[in-house]
């Protein structure tokens, strides 16, 4: 009689716990892209993610080691595991590839259209039922990131269409963390990440050259590491715990955690745009939030004895 009751919490708990590590992981990302943002005037952009990479894979073995994983390291090699973390790698280099040629509001707002994917893949391929609030709350989103970023038109061209399929391989990716087998550890599917992007940098960074660098930059890049680390691990542990099509929009928390570090760390001032942008985020964070809890209780009401 209780069951139905007790189902509906449990998920409820679990889509909370995803909502969070969602925006924990945008968090770490946006700290760590700040990071690199810094230490790329100074090396190679292959060089500098190759040396990362390095550095978040030891942190990750090292975490692994203390929880007990690596006697699944085995794991990297398993079909899914290793296909998800050459989907990963392949859209962080035309992520990066297309930032280099494109203003970086219009790679931004390009890169931020996940989400839209994200709720159609789970749709087709998941079998979710996506209400018209998580539509609405998209939408809205992604209207709020436009009016923060400003694309200009003269950013549309064969580079953004590049970045655009960057995009895509990044929704694929997080589609497929939903069909890896739950008793391998997200801190080995996090390792097979970083393991990847890693070979996949380091193979460019033998092609195109080494530049000496300084322990100052060695540093910068192992906190860059640790927030890419976490950021891999907690988006890991977001695509197993909730529906895809409910923690999708606030992967735009992204876009304020940067506009926040913007003016703390470099004075920038959002423009009446960006404030209006903000508000929609918010707003569609907020009315997801609200409808979830809704839809929850009525689950609940429902499954009540009469």
């Amino acid at each position: 009689m209780t069951s139905q009751p007790l189902a509906s919490r449990s998920s409820s708990h679990a889509n909370g716990r995803a909502i969070a590590t969602m925006v924990g992981a945008m968090g770490c990302f946006v700290f760590n892209d700040a990071t690199v943002k810094h230490v790329s005037q100074s090396l190679p952009s292959a060089q500098l993610i190759f040396v990362r990479g390095v550095i978040a894979t030891v942190l990750v073995l090292l975490v692994a080691y203390r929880l007990g994983a690596l006697r699944q390291v085995g794991a990297v090699l398993h079909p899914r595991v290793a296909l998800r973390g050459a989907v990963d790698a392949c859209a962080t280099m035309l992520y990066l590839l297309s930032l280099f040629q494109l203003p970086i509001a219009n790679a931004t707002a390009i890169n931020l259209a996940a989400p839209l994917f994200m709720t159609v893949f789970a749709v087709l391929f998941l079998g979710e039922r996506a209400s018209r609030a998580r539509w609405i709350a998209v939408v809205l989103g992604f209207a709020g990131v436009v009016c923060i970023v400003r694309p200009s038109a003269e950013g549309l061209n064969a580079w953004a269409l590049l970045c655009l399929l960057g995009t895509l391989f990044h929704a694929t990716r997080d589609l497929m963390t939903r069909r890896i087998d739950s008793s391998i550890p997200s801190i080995i599917i996090t390792l097979a990440t970083a393991l990847s992007v890693t070979l996949l940098s380091g193979a460019l960074t033998l092609a195109s050259g080494w530049k000496p660098f300084a322990l100052r930059e060695l540093g910068l890049l192992g906190v860059a590491a640790a927030f890419l680390a976490s950021g891999y691990f907690l988006l890991v542990q977001c695509m197993r715990a909730g529906e895809v099509s409910l923690t999708a929009p606030f992967r735009y928390t992204a876009v304020l955690f940067a506009t926040l570090l913007g003016y703390t760390i470099w004075d920038e001032v959002p423009a009446l745009s960006a404030w209006v942008g903000i508000a929609l985020l918010v707003g569609s964070g907020l009315y997801m939030l609200h409808d979830e809890r809704g839809r929850r209780r009525v689950e609940v009401l429902d499954a009540q004895p009469e």
